[in-house]
């Protein structure tokens, strides 16, 4: 078994234990935002982190009101941006909290007066130390270079932090079922996407609303570790241009899960069929057309959690049919530090 896999497999445990540890921190975090509502937030990420924070902006501007934008470190580290935040929120994301480019950012921020928090996985980080409030991940050391269970760790500590903000009873009841339900997502069988997928050298990957971040995150995880050209697009700015690469056999990977998206996603997913795309479509067992299962995560919110839990199952499993090592990409390290 690939560590990848290992620690993918890993994962629901280990958020039961972040959900029961971070639990007085986010419930008073959540009411320190209520009592002092931000008009702004921004996200400070890069890679699989960057895609994460992209599904805490989606819920917050859904569930909050509150415009959220990812911000290029680049910004302050090549153009010392002139920052202007004062008592608005900033959002730092990291698995190992190292990278000079997030660490000179958050500082930044905070200088210009933002309220600044980091969702980091190694405790006593730069980034940490650079926030005003750390959340740890507690997803515990991650070896492979492929991040799996750091990812879905952070997605469930934004999760429940929404919840606390928002005092969502419902989301937060079954966060507390999440990690038996990411279990079943585990025995999932995927295996005709691997089987679909063994010799390709392209694909899309589409979902939509807060499942945009999955797909961002499974399209990179097919370049790390199958060496696939993976683009991902939402169900809606596929249409846009992309649908014009779309000729027979091409493979199409459509995540629609139970909520006000997947009516849309459906439909777009007939649609691809009718034009001779090699459509894989991942979907609730009430779905008849679905050839990949996916198991309800039990609130609308959660969705995508279970949805890349199976994925990573199947990805590294397409990896060892593909002859390729998922734990040791080509040019790829572990921390990754930019300016």
């Amino acid at each position: 078994m690939s560590l990848m896999l290992e620690e993918a497999r890993n994962a629901p445990e280990r958020i039961r234990g972040q959900l029961q540890r971070n639990q007085a921190l986010l419930a008073d975090l959540g009411e320190r935002l209520r009592l002092a509502e931000p008009a702004a937030a921004v996200t400070v990420a890069r890679g699989s982190s960057d895609h994460a924070a992209g599904y805490f902006a989606y819920q917050c501007m859904k569930r909050r009101g509150i415009p959220v934008a990812s911000l290029p470190p680049s910004l302050t580290t090549l153009a010392q941006a002139p920052w202007r935040l004062n008592g608005q929120l900033a959002l730092a994301v990291s698995q190992s909290g190292q990278s000079p480019d997030l660490v000179a950012t958050q500082r930044a921020l905070a200088a210009a007066g933002a309220r600044t928090l980091a969702l980091v996985n190694t405790p006593q980080s730069p980034l940490g130390a650079a926030s005003d409030t750390e959340i740890p991940l507690y997803a515990g050391e991650e070896k492979s270079v492929a991040a799996t269970k750091s990812y879905l760790a952070t997605l469930s500590a934004m999760a429940q932090l929404i919840g606390h903000w928002q005092e969502d009873r419902g989301l937060l009841d079954a966060l507390d079922g999440l990690p038996e339900r990411l279990t079943r997502a585990l025995a999932m069988d995927w295996s005709p996407a691997i089987e679909a997928l063994t010799g390709a050298d392209k694909l899309m990957v589409i979902g939509r609303g807060a499942g945009l971040a999955v797909a961002q995150e499974a399209a990179l995880k097919f370049k790390e570790t199958c060496a696939i050209q993976a683009e991902p697009f939402s169900g809606a700015e596929v249409r846009h241009g992309p649908m014009a690469l779309i000729g027979p056999g091409y493979p199409v990977l459509v995540f629609a899960p139970p909520g006000p998206e997947q009516a849309g996603l459906l439909e777009l997913a007939e649609w691809l069929e009718g034009v001779g795309a090699r459509v894989l479509l991942a979907a609730d067992e009430g779905v008849a057309t679905c050839q990949l299962t996916l198991v309800d995560a039990g609130h609308e919110a959660l969705q995508p959690l279970s949805v890349i839990q199976s994925f990573y199952v199947m990805v590294a499993g397409l990896a060892a049919a593909r002859g390729s090592d998922p734990d040791r990409p080509r040019h790829l390290n572990k921390v990754t530090c930019t300016l």
